[in-house]
């Protein structure tokens, strides 16, 4: 049994990563997660984020778009290219409006050979707590389908 697979049997509902340079969003988000019997974990950036999310491969990822150094697009990237990360759901958060993270994907898969994918799910901050949940529980339901 894998670290990862002695953390995921800790909790019956799942684990998710969550990814925002802000710490009252982390906490936030990691509360209404924790308080609905799912384990979390929290990264401040991309490349710690992308590096806890091939630790741990969790159920989840919510990711922000914007935020210093390795930002959200450039991990949303990173995962939607890795063979062994690919397949996790990712519901983007973001001030950002979803229409401009749109054009900004559109214009990034110019350049690539496979375009990448449109996130599961894209919601704006500030976020509606039962709306996340609900976002939540709705893609890892379909993941195990």
């Amino acid at each position: 049994m894998t670290p990862a697979d002695i953390r995921k049997s800790e909790s019956s509902r799942g684990t998710i990563l969550i990814v925002d340079d802000s710490m009252d969003m982390r906490v936030f988000i990691s509360a209404l997660f924790k308080t609905n019997g799912y384990r979390t974990e929290t990264c401040r950036d991309g490349s710690a984020g992308l590096a806890k999310a091939r630790e741990i491969i969790p159920d989840l990822i919510v990711l922000d778009v914007m935020m210093p150094g390795t930002g959200g697009a450039l991990m949303y990237k990173q995962l939607k290219t890795d063979r062994q990360l690919q397949h996790i759901p990712i519901i983007m958060l973001s001030a950002v409006g979803q229409r401009s993270f749109h054009h900004y994907l559109k214009m990034l898969n110019i350049k690539l050979v496979e375009p990448l994918p449109d996130p599961d799910a894209y919601l704006e901050k500030p976020p509606d707590a039962q709306r996340l949940l609900d976002t939540a529980v709705g893609l890892m339901a379909l993941r195990k389908e």
